[in-house]
């Protein structure tokens, strides 16, 4: 399809796109993105972190002023609501994530658990808000859920070291359903999704008969995921409800193939980053296809998807803010393409994660390492926020000059 001189630029207006940052704020961004173009400053980053979090030692004092700000809602919903309501001025949404993951003792899931419906207790009252999230290793040790990959000499996934887990699971999705609030589920390692894929098939035949309110995570680097896509639409045609999708192309690459070298198995994720883009807008055909009965959740920074969504829903003749379909990016990232597309009316949220230094330091870790393995990610970064910081002197210059 043949694009419009608009559309082909509706990412390039860093005007509209750096709107919520002031000076000092873009300078910093500039700094951090450009040290993600270091390997071996990301690499000793993420094990100085991990060893801080093993040790329990206190870095609260450094992480949060100099990366925590950019990247993350804040320490608790009460400070993560200025964050909300500076992005909803902008039309763009926000998705809260407690970032609670590989929780260890019975108090802390239940901590965790508390503090997820708390998220959707606050997410009723505000509009700005129109999905929660959970990580299924919030509700479980990854020691324990790892568990579920193996088979017993029966052939059946233990029930001892499922039945906690399944419980806190169906627990979330039900307190969603009650209050009419969508949940999100995170995918997790290939080694233990098929328990969640089970447990967010059942929830949706439960809860999803009128709409949708439970979405599954389908990670599209993994090359059966196409596979599974086509399968969970048929099987929510068959059993008569909606299937809730949010597409991301996966967060544990890395892992997975080490993983599969020591172990010896065949790598699940694809050889190349292009079939793993292949992958991920065949996908988002598919479920524009289908959109009769599933929503879209496209969890993406790639521009070129985004522009084959908005070639797509033109294609079907939907419309730019159809409720049944949503894109987002990451909260500090890809600002470019989350405020110029809700000014264009695409319904846009940011993927807001909040709690605890100490809770986060995985995340920014992951965030500064995929960062550094998508080829051009942060450079394209680091660009348009120089664009935006030149723009503005450009603008200050101009005004002295008029006085």
């Amino acid at each position: 399809m043949t694009r419009t001189i608009n559309q082909m630029q509706i990412f390039e207006n860093t005007e509209i796109a750096f709107k919520l940052r002031n000076d000092r704020e873009l300078r910093k961004a500039v700094m951090l993105f450009r040290l993600m173009f270091y390997p071996a400053v990301v690499r000793l980053s993420g094990i100085l972190a991990n060893l801080a979090i093993r040790l329990g030692i206190p870095v609260r004092w450094i992480v949060k002023p100099a990366v925590f700000s950019l990247f993350c809602g804040g320490e608790s919903l009460g400070e993560s609501q200025k964050v909300v309501d500076r992005l909803a001025k902008h039309k763009v949404r926000s998705l809260l994530d407690y970032a609670a993951e590989d929780q260890q003792t019975d108090e802390k899931i239940e901590s965790a658990i508390r503090e997820i419906i708390a998220t959707m207790d606050y997410a009723v009252k505000n509009p700005a808000v129109p999905f929660t999230v959970f990580k299924p290793t919030a509700l479980a040790p990854v020691h324990i859920l790892s568990q579920t990959g193996l088979r017993t000499e029966e052939g059946k996934i233990s029930g001892a070291v499922t039945e906690k887990f399944s419980k806190n699971f169906r627990t979330l999705c039900q307190s969603a359903y009650k209050r009419g609030i969508p949940v999100m589920i995170d995918a997790e390692e290939s080694h233990y999704q098929q328990i969640v894929d089970n447990l967010a098939a059942e929830m949706m035949d439960l809860y999803n008969k009128e709409k949708v309110m439970i979405f599954n995570t389908i990670q599209m680097y993994r090359h059966d995921r196409l596979d599974f896509l086509k399968e969970s639409i048929r099987n929510a045609r068959k059993k008569n409800y909606h299937l809730g999708i949010k597409l991301v192309r996966g967060a544990y690459m890395e892992k997975e193939r080490e993983r599969a070298l020591k172990l010896g198995y065949p790598s699940p994720i694809h050889p190349d980053k292009e079939s793993t883009d292949n992958a991920f807008n065949s996908a988002i055909t598919i479920c524009l296809k289908n959109i009769d009965i599933t929503n879209l959740f496209a969890g993406t920074h790639n521009e070129q998807s985004l522009l084959m969504l908005m070639d797509r829903m033109k294609e079907y003749k939907l419309e730019n803010n159809d409720p049944r379909i949503y894109v987002s990016q990451l909260y500090g990232m890809s600002d470019h393409i989350s405020f110029n597309m809700a000014a264009c009316n695409y319904n846009v949220a940011k993927y807001l994660p909040y709690g605890p230094v100490s809770y986060l330091l995985p995340y920014l870790i992951r965030r500064a390492e995929e960062n550094r393995s998508v080829t051009g990610q942060a450079g394209r970064e680091q660009h348009l926020l120089k664009l935006e910081i030149e723009r503005r002197k450009q603008l200050k210059i101009k005004r002295n000059d008029n006085r």
